[in-house]
């Protein structure tokens, strides 16, 4: 049971109505932390302004999802595990790579070092040592794809904190966390 109110859409109004109406044409369903974010017109509004934003940024969809992976799992974000695992599919990625993600883990290196940063990230609550930094930069990540990790990562963050507090019902086929790899120290 949510914490805070899931708004129903067919009775929502006003702006959350419009911000649930754009949600509704592109995913086909309003889910359940889009309704309880609708509380707040203005949070729900910059969500999906920041997603949105973040979109059209030089990370690719499955890059993203990874990132949401891997932070949903380091937070213990079962509504958000969920979710990601089922966008990632969509999104293209495999059961295997949706696995690895969960464990800060990809087959490709530069994915890897990206997932690495974001760990890093969020562990170390933005606060990356000389050594964490230069093994993004050894692994050749540019600015812009470090800068898009940090805010992917706190895009995440963002969307696992409000499930924690809402207690958000999930409403994607359930996955639990506790995969022991993406929550372990950062070296």
């Amino acid at each position: 049971m949510n914490r805070i109110t899931q708004l129903d859409p067919a009775s929502a109004t006003g702006k959350t109505k419009q911000l649930f109406d754009g949600v509704q044409a592109k995913l086909g369903i309003v889910p359940n932390l889009f309704r309880v974010f609708g509380n707040s017109p203005a949070a729900l509004e910059g969500y999906l302004n920041f997603s949105g934003a973040l979109a059209g940024g030089v990370l690719s969809a499955k890059v993203r999802e990874q990132i949401a992976l891997a932070v949903a799992e380091i937070n213990y974000c079962g509504y958000c595990l969920s979710a990601h695992t089922y966008i990632g599919g969509k999104v293209g990625l495999s059961e295997n790579e949706i696995a690895d993600a969960r464990k800060v883990t990809a087959t490709d290196t530069r994915t890897e070092a990206i997932l690495n940063l974001a760990r890093s990230i969020v562990v170390q609550r933005g606060e990356l040592s000389e050594t964490e930094f230069k093994a993004a930069r050894a692994a050749k990540l540019t600015d812009a794809e470090i800068v898009e990790t940090t805010a992917n990562v706190a895009l995440n963050i963002l969307t696992n904190y409000v499930n924690h507090v809402a207690q958000t019902v999930v409403d994607f086929p359930e996955v639990k966390p506790g995969v022991a790899e993406a929550t372990a120290e950062v070296p």
